[in-house]
């Protein structure tokens, strides 16, 4: 996909969509990960999961989130391909450890409680993070800061949108 490529991560809620969009607006080359590579699977094995054999009150939002994984052989086949500069893959992984690696660098945006409480009341029904149960367990996520990558660089997500993308994108300079 490029030369050098990033991962954008953070909760639901926490801006890799608006932050994508912005990037992509701007010119950069980016790559929804939960449109483009995601799937209901074992995050060990990327075994995918049937989920349509499953009981609908069985798939609870621990096993949805759990089991919320990107195409590993995708990534690294979209990674080997070289012919940008610079690119963006944005969104969220239970197995980002089997491909995070391969990135420049990993940035999570970050967002305290009470915006994150915000944004998630204003989600469209169909999105996820809506329902009141859903922002109860985005909320946990954020509290308990679980499954975050190591050596992430943390970026301020309360700030306006093109503040946040210009403070990653200054960031990745750094980079080379």
């Amino acid at each position: 996909m490029a030369i050098r490529n990033y991962l954008i991560e953070g909760v639901s809620g926490a801006g890799k969509t608006s932050v994508a969009t912005e990037l992509q607006r701007q010119g950069y080359h980016v790559l929804h990960g939960d449109r483009e590579l995601a799937y209901k699977g074992d995050p060990i094995t990327g075994e995918t999961i049937d989920v349509s054999a499953l009981d609908r009150d069985s798939l609870d939002l621990t096993f949805g989130h759990r089991h919320h994984i990107w195409d590993v052989a995708k990534v690294r086949r979209i990674i080997e391909d070289k012919s940008h500069t610079t690119a963006f893959f944005c969104g969220g992984s239970r197995n980002f450890a089997s491909f995070i690696d391969l990135f420049s660098a990993v940035f999570v945006l970050d967002v305290d409680a009470e915006t994150l409480k915000q944004r998630l009341r204003v989600r469209p029904d169909d999105e996820f993070g809506s329902k009141p149960e859903e922002q109860e367990f985005v909320l946990q996520l954020l509290a308990t800061k679980e499954e975050i990558p190591l050596d992430a660089i943390f970026v301020d997500a309360t700030a306006p949108l093109p503040v946040v993308v210009d403070n990653i994108l200054s960031r990745c300079r750094a980079f080379g």
